[in-house]
C-alpha cells in the first residue's frame, strides 16, 4: 500500500502532529519520498509528492510573506510541509502567520518535536516506500506465475482473464482490423467504440510501438503482438498500477506466442482454401452454380467479386538460391496475413513470378464490397498491387487475369491499380494540354494552396472524391477519424467557396485533384483509379 499522510501521523515512534485540523482527504495523501529544505523558495527543487520538512531559519514572520513561502511549496507539488520544533531552534510551537496561510493553501501543515530528528522521518518514509516496492514486486511475481500457468492452457482467454483477476485491468486481444478475438470479460463482444482510432494507429506501425490516451476519464492503452510480423494488438482498458505495469511486457510475450502458435495451427485451413481457390481457377469454364457454391463454402456470399494480385517483396530482386526461399517465405507470409483479413481466406501463392522469379505473385479473391485498398495498405504496403474488375463468381479468372496486367502500372506509380469499366476520365484528360489543365487546377485549388494545411486539406478532399463520398472509407485511407475528415474538408470548401453537394462544384474539384495527382500525364496508362465524374443536374 502507498505511504500517506495519515499512516505517517499513526506512527507513536515520530510523535507527528498537526497544526491544525486538516480534513481527511488531506490526509490521504501519498508521500513519495523526505526532504529537508530551508531555502525561503524551496519549490522549484521539488518533484512532487514530497514531506518537506524545516526547522524554520529563514521562515518569514508577515502574513503576507508566509502565504507566498506556502503558495510556492504547494505549486512545488509537496505533498505535506512539517516543521521542526525544539530547544535552540527558531520555534517552539508552530507560528500563527504559517497556520493561517497552510489552512489558506489546503496544504497539511505538521511539527516534528525536538526529541525526533528529522532523520527518523525520513528514514521511516524510505522503508515504507521499499517495503511497498517490495510488495509490488511480489505482486508482479505471483501475476506473471498465474499468467504463464494460463498461458499452459486453450487459448487466449484464461491468460486475460487471469490478468483482470490480478489487476482489475480489463484486457482484450484484437485481430490486426480490429476485429474482437479475445476478452477477459465473457460479457464484451466488441471493442469499446472510444479505441477505434487508437487500435488503427497503432496497427498503421505494426510492431514499431504502443499507444495511449485518455477518452471520457478512461484510459486506453494498445499493444502490438507477434514476434516478426503483426499478429494482434492488445487493448487495455484502466490504469495499471506499478506492479501490473511490470507485468505487461510478460503479457505481451505470452500473447504474441500463442497468437504465432494459432497462426501455425491455422496453416492446414488456409492451404485447403489455397487448393480450393487453385480449383475454381483451373476450370476454363466453370458453371456459375459450382463457383457460387465454392465460394459459399468458406463464407464469401458477394454476388459479385473480384481478383486481386499482389507482387511480394523480394521475388523480382532475387539474384540466388537463399534469396529465392527467403522471398518464397515472405510471400507465404503475406499471403497468411491477406488470408486473415480477407473474407472468405481465398489466398495463393503462385509457383513463380514474372520473368520466372522465385517468389511468386499472390492471388486472391474478395468480396466487391471489401475496401481492398484499405487492405492492402496495411498488409502489403508500397508493394505493387492490381486489383480486377468486379464480375460474376465464374469469372473471377478474367479479373485476376486484368489485376495481373496492371502490375507494372502499380510499379510504375507507387500505388494500387485498379481496372475500372469507364475510361471517360482518362479520354477527358488526353483533350487537354498540359499547361492548361494545371492552370485550371491552380484556379480551382489556389485557396488550398495558399493555407497553412493546404496540402493535408487537398490529399483529404482527393481521398473523399476518389472513395466516391464515403467517410468512413476515406477515414479508414487516411487514417484518421472521420470527424477529422468532415471538418477538413468544411474548412476546403470554405476557402474555394464550393459546395460537396453542387454536382458542377463538385466535378470541378474531382477534375483538378486528378490533374495535381498526375492524371493527365499518365493518362493512357490505365493505372491509376479515377472515380466516374458524378452525375450533372437535370436537364444540363
Amino acid at each position: 500500500m502507498p505511504l500517506r499522510i495519515s499512516d505517517l501521523l499513526a506512527r507513536s515512534d515520530l510523535a507527528l502532529s498537526v497544526t491544525y485540523d486538516v480534513p481527511p482527504r488531506l490526509l490521504d495523501r501519498t508521500i513519495e519520498a523526505a526532504t529537508v529544505s530551508d531555502l525561503p523558495v524551496p519549490g522549484k527543487w521539488l518533484q512532487g509528492g514530497e514531506l518537506l520538512m524545516t526547522i524554520g531559519l529563514l521562515l518569514p514572520s508577515d502574513p503576507a510573506a508566509c502565504r507566498a513561502y506556502v503558495r510556492d511549496v504547494a505549486e512545488g507539488g509537496a505533498a505535506c510541509l512539517a516543521l521542526g520544533l525544539g530547544q535552540g531552534l527558531p520555534y517552539q510551537e508552530a507560528p500563527a502567520p504559517l497556520v493561517a496561510a497552510a489552512e489558506e493553501a489546503g496544504l497539511p501543515l505538521l511539527t516534528v518535536p525536538d526529541e525526533v530528528p528529522f532523520i527518523a522521518v525520513t528514514k521511516a518514509v524510505f522503508d515504507a516506500r521499499a517495503d511497498e516496492q517490495r510488495e509490488a514486486l511480489h505482486r508482479a511475481f505471483a501475476t506473471q506465475r498465474r499468467l504463464t500457468a494460463a498461458a499452459a492452457g486453450d487459448g487466449l482467454r484464461p491468460m486475460l482473464a487471469e490478468w483482470t483477476a490480478a489487476t482489475g485491468v480489463g484486457a482484450a486481444v484484437l485481430d490486426p482490423l480490429g476485429r474482437l478475438l479475445a476478452t477477459g470479460d465473457r460479457a464484451q463482444h466488441t471493442p469499446p467504440p472510444q479505441a477505434r482510432d487508437l487500435v488503427e494507429r497503432v496497427a498503421a506501425r505494426g510492431l514499431r510501438g504502443s499507444a495511449s490516451s485518455t477518452v471520457g476519464g478512461q484510459q486506453l492503452e494498445v499493444q502490438p503482438l507477434g514476434a516478426r510480423r503483426l499478429r494482434g494488438l492488445l487493448l487495455l482498458t484502466g490504469r495499471p498500477d506499478d506492479a501490473a505495469r511490470s507485468v505487461v511486457p510478460g503479457l505481451v510475450s505470452l500473447l504474441s506466442l500463442e497468437l504465432e502458435r494459432r497462426h501455425l495451427r491455422d496453416e492446414p485451413e488456409r492451404r485447403r482454401r489455397s487448393a480450393l481457390l487453385s480449383e475454381l481457377l483451373a476450370a476454363e469454364d466453370p458453371a456459375a452454380d459450382r463457383a457460387r457454391d465454392m465460394l459459399h463454402s468458406v463464407g464469401l456470399t458477394a454476388d459479385r467479386v473480384r481478383g486481386v494480385v499482389v507482387e511480394p517483396e523480394g521475388g523480382r530482386e532475387a539474384a540466388d538460391d537463399a534469396a529465392g526461399e527467403a522471398a518464397a517465405a515472405a510471400a507465404q507470409e503475406m499471403a497468411a496475413d491477406l488470408a486473415l483479413a480477407i473474407p472468405g481466406g481465398l489466398v495463393r501463392v503462385t509457383g513463380t513470378g514474372p520473368g520466372g522469379a522465385p517468389g511468386g505473385l499472390i492471388e486472391a479473391v474478395v468480396g466487391e464490397d471489401l475496401d481492398v485498398r484499405d487492405v492492402l495498405a496495411r498488409f502489403a504496403p508500397h508493394r505493387p498491387a492490381g486489383i480486377g474488375p468486379a464480375t460474376a463468381p465464374e469469372a473471377v479468372r478474367v479479373s485476376l487475369r486484368q489485376a495481373a496486367g496492371l502490375l507494372a502500372v502499380s510499379r510504375s506509380g507507387g500505388e494500387p491499380a485498379e481496372a475500372r469499366q469507364s475510361q471517360a476520365s482518362r479520354l477527358l484528360l488526353d483533350l487537354g494540354d498540359r499547361r492548361t489543365l494545371h492552370g485550371y487546377a491552380d484556379s480551382v485549388l489556389g485557396p488550398l494552396d495558399l493555407a497553412d494545411n493546404g496540402e493535408e486539406l487537398i490529399a483529404t478532399l482527393a481521398a473523399w472524391l476518389e472513395t466516391g463520398g464515403a467517410w468512413d472509407a476515406t477515414s479508414r485511407r487516411l487514417g484518421v477519424h472521420r470527424h477529422t475528415v468532415r471538418n477538413r474538408l468544411d474548412k476546403a470548401m470554405e476557402l474555394t467557396g464550393r459546395r460537396l453537394d453542387d454536382p458542377d462544384d463538385r466535378f470541378d474539384l474531382w477534375l483538378a485533384t486528378r490533374i495535381r495527382r498526375g492524371g493527365a500525364a499518365a493518362a493512357g496508362t490505365g493505372g491509376r483509379p479515377a472515380p466516374p465524374p458524378p452525375p450533372t443536374r437535370p436537364g444540363r
